[in-house]
């Protein structure tokens, strides 16, 4: 059995010990934030330019006051764009803000009713990213082909939706999951949709890279004590695809020999 220590998670030609990347929206405070980061074992945490500050508003607390860059890989995402002019000047503004920064999460929303990505915007957006040198882990939906063509882009790596933004409702088509994963020669990523430690477990479990959460967490009852579980659960679900489930049977099989039984 492979070592989960050892498994890392490539992306852009770096290593990252955990396979669990969390949001930083959506919490109490700021203390909060951090020891829920902690909890998850998180290594990447994304960060979304256009509502938390990261030194763009002066004066004011900012995130990299508890996540400092030293410690993570903060990930500037350009959550509530609606066009490709708007994320690619939003990841600009958040690489002037981070030193260079390239890597990043790209999502070009349709609408603010589903938040589903709007895919033609998207790809816009994800060839100007990749010829301006950003390596770019993109938002997308559940569309073999629009994995296969982003991928071909250039994107590091794609993140199709389990489900709705925030909604909680689990992953709906594991079917269209299994196809983008079985192409993909980037890492596949599950984002969006996730509400507790099973989903995280399956998304896993189907082959899944990675998954990348906040509401679930953030939303939480116990935010810090759901991350320990959905670190938890990111490992279980890598380690049972590693180990090979059995293959299911449309009859019983006892557990134990049958040969040389007493008659």
């Amino acid at each position: 059995m492979k070592d989960i220590h050892t498994d890392a998670l490539m992306i852009a030609g770096k290593a990252y010990n955990s396979r669990l990347l969390v949001g930083s929206g959506k919490y109490r405070d700021l203390a909060q934030t951090r020891a829920a980061t902690d909890a998850a074992g998180a290594d990447i945490i994304t960060v979304a330019i256009r509502r938390v500050n990261i030194g763009q508003h002066k004066g004011e607390p900012s995130l990299l006051d508890v996540l400092p860059p030293d410690q993570y890989t903060i990930l500037p995402n350009t959550a509530g764009c609606y066009n490709a002019e708007d994320a690619v000047y939003t990841l600009q503004m958040a690489r002037e803000l981070l030193g260079g920064h390239k890597l990043v999460k790209l999502e070009v929303l349709g609408d603010e009713k589903t938040l589903f990505p709007h895919m033609p915007e998207t790809l816009k957006a994800a060839e100007r990213l990749v010829k301006d040198g950003f390596d770019v882990m993109v938002y997308c939906s559940d569309d073999p082909i629009q994995a296969r063509i982003l991928e071909q882009i250039g994107c590091v790596a794609v993140m199709p939706l389990a489900s709705l933004i925030g909604s909680g409702m689990g992953i709906l088509n594991p079917w269209n999951l299994s196809l983008i994963i079985e192409q993909a020669t980037v890492p596949v990523l599950v984002d969006a949709g996730v509400g507790t430690a099973s989903d995280a477990a399956i998304a896993m479990e189907l082959g899944c890279d990675g998954v990348l959460m906040n509401s679930a967490i953030a939303l939480a009852q116990d935010p810090v004590r759901m991350a320990g579980a959905m670190r938890l659960a990111v490992q279980a679900g890598r380690e049972a695809f590693l180990a090979g489930r059995m293959p299911k049977r449309f009859a019983a099989s006892p557990s134990s020999p049958t040969s040389g039984r007493i008659a």
